[in-house]
């Protein structure tokens, strides 16, 4: 539950960022004026603002794309973009050639021999994170 009161408010801001009053009269016409599906009732766009719900989202991506803000953002906050930009940086600084050209040769084997190399790597490094003594 915590979590889509967490969402409402991260709306609400972007909302009132991109000049915008947080209400659910605003943002049902702002999100059906983009979206070329089927629109949004009052009632789901007062949800959204109240968290009581989180949109789907295909919702989402346009919500994200209406108010200017990336949707990981908008749907978890950015202490998801930081980690995402941690582990990021982690496979830039940690995967040299060597060990890219093992993840693409990983990549194109058939499904079986990925699980069996998989298994092999964990064994191993559950082997190696045990304590010696």
């Amino acid at each position: 539950m915590e979590h889509k009161l967490e969402f409402a408010q991260r709306l609400r801001d972007a909302m009132e960022a991109a000049g915008l009053e947080p209400r659910p009269g605003v943002l049902l016409n702002v999100f059906n004026a983009h979206y070329w599906g089927r629109s949004v009732s009052f009632q789901a766009a007062s949800r959204w603002l109240r968290g009581e719900a989180i949109p789907a989202q295909d919702k989402l991506l346009v919500l994200a794309e209406v108010l200017k803000v990336e949707p990981e953002v908008l749907r978890f906050g950015q202490a998801v973009r930081h980690r995402v930009q941690e582990h990021r940086r982690r496979w830039d600084e940690g995967a040299g050639y060597q060990e890219r050209e093992v993840f693409d040769t990983f990549l194109s084997l058939p499904a079986p021999q990925r699980k069996l190399v998989r298994e092999i790597v964990m064994a191993l490094a559950e082997v190696h994170a045990k304590p010696k003594g």
